[in-house]
């Protein structure tokens, strides 16, 4: 089951994080991004969040499965849609522990020799 973005708009606004906090569409399913960094994803009407220390140091009993078919396991962080406060707090603190986002290669631009 795809998810509706009307559910990717309610957990945007949650977290109230501005235009800091984006997502976009992939495979039915959505990616949110801070700042760049992908730091959760919304399958299913669910919110998973990526596995760092801010959810299992603070969160530990989260129910924990896999987003998509074959995909790694991650924390479900459905409950704290109804607590916005600790809801951006572990979107902010997940993103702080995540590499940053390796840079894009340019794009080469072919020409045609005539």
């Amino acid at each position: 089951m795809a998810t509706e973005r009307s559910f990717v708009q309610y957990v945007a606004e949650q977290a109230d994080l501005g235009p800091r906090l984006t997502y976009r569409k992939m495979f039915g399913e959505y990616a949110l991004y801070l700042d760049d960094k992908v730091v959760a994803f919304a399958c299913d009407n669910s919110l998973f969040i990526k596995p760092t220390q801010a959810v299992q140091g603070d969160y530990p009993d989260f129910p924990i499965r896999p987003p998509y078919p074959g995909g790694k396991p991650h924390p479900v962080i459905d409950e704290l849609l109804d607590e916005p406060d600790r809801l951006t707090r572990l979107i902010i603190e997940t993103a702080a522990q995540l590499p940053k986002p390796k840079p894009k290669k340019p794009k080469v631009r072919k020409t045609s020799t005539s």
